[in-house]
């Protein structure tokens, strides 16, 4: 049996991909996660993996650390002596980055290099398998389709400690010979995202508009283009990086790309509405510095690990809708509730 240990655990990825590695058997995985102690829990997104099957169950566990704690990293580390190592924990949200640079520094660039650290200690005495969460916010302002050999240019704090750590993991790999991958993770949604990322944003304002719970939604930039996938298909891509007979660096995308207008317009119509009698701009949900257009180019992530985004953009948005009209429809159940 393999043993995995996941930073980011009770995120979205971290749930998708704890939920893949506990459904293989060939091989089969013990599952650990790395969560930080807070006074209260955010583990929504995982609480039904504790009520999978007892097999599954027993293979599941949780463990106290944190990426700005390089002490606490390279103790859990040497208790588990995991056979793969995936680094999803970050500040991941790209306009509160630029409100707090400094934290989001510190936990995605510097909590990177702390992990690899303890890795490589590790490694000196066990093969370990490093999967670090690159992101296609790295690119910036570079001219579109974005690929391995596109020119990085980003354009926010996030997207400048993702791109510190992506090149610690190439200097890891080629320095120290550690199997060392990075995954350049093209936008990615599902009904798990957080409910201040755009695209739910998005879906659950709508939802909620649909039901009569609130009138407005206040939207950004309307004409920023992203590929969007489905998180679930993209965490297949990070176990199959890690299964190669070498390491290497792989772009995860759709190739397909899509405004933010546009992904409006289909959540809207899906409950017949039209969009453009709902959403208001304000400019403080705008970035300082914009990124325009990413598209991906997954050329060698398909040719090399056969790995393709299954689930297609209408698809994604009508999931997500799907999803959130139904929290939308508890709450107003539950609002009735309590009037009577």
């Amino acid at each position: 049996m393999k043993r995995a240990l996941i930073t980011g655990i009770s995120g979205q990825d971290g749930s998708y991909l704890a939920e893949f590695l506990l459904s293989l058997s060939q091989p089969a995985y013990e599952v650990h996660g790395l969560v930080r102690r807070s006074s209260s829990l955010n583990r929504q997104r995982i609480d039904h993996l504790f009520k999978r099957d007892q097999d599954a169950h027993d293979r599941f566990h949780l463990h106290y650390a944190d990426l700005a704690d390089a002490s606490s990293l390279s103790s859990l580390m040497e208790q588990l002596r995991p056979d793969e190592v995936y680094n999803l924990g970050a500040q991941s949200h790209v306009r509160v980055s630029f409100d707090q640079p400094l934290y989001t520094s510190d936990v995605v660039g510097l909590g990177t290099l702390r992990l690899l650290e303890a890795v490589r200690q590790l490694n000196r005495t066990q093969l370990v398998k490093f999967y670090q969460a690159s992101s296609s916010e790295m690119f910036g302002s570079a001219p579109p389709p974005q690929g391995l050999d596109t020119p990085f240019h980003p354009r926010s704090p996030y997207a400048c400690a993702k791109l510190y750590a992506h090149w610690q993991t190439v200097n890891y790999r080629e320095a120290y010979g550690l199997f060392a991958c990075s995954g350049i993770l093209f936008n990615h949604e599902s009904p798990r995202r957080g409910e201040s990322f755009v695209t739910r944003k998005v879906t659950l304002g709508a939802a909620r508009i649909k039901e009569g719970l609130q009138r407005k939604l206040v939207m950004g930039n309307l004409d920023a283009k992203r590929d969007w996938g489905f998180a679930g298909d993209y965490v297949r891509a990070m176990w199959m990086m890690l299964q190669q007979d070498e390491p290497g660096d792989y772009v995860v995308a759709t190739g397909e790309t899509h405004s933010v207008r546009e992904f409006l317009e289909v959540a809207f119509s899906y409950l017949d509405l039209d969009y453009r009698d709902y959403v208001e701009f304000d400019p403080k949900y705008t970035r300082p510095s914009e990124v325009d257009v990413l598209l991906g180019d997954p050329i060698k992530a398909r040719e090399v690990l056969g790995w393709r985004a299954e689930v297609d953009f209408p698809s994604l948005v009508q999931m997500m809708i799907e999803h959130d009209l139904e929290l939308a429809r508890r709450e107003k159940y539950a609002l009735g509730y309590q009037m009577v």
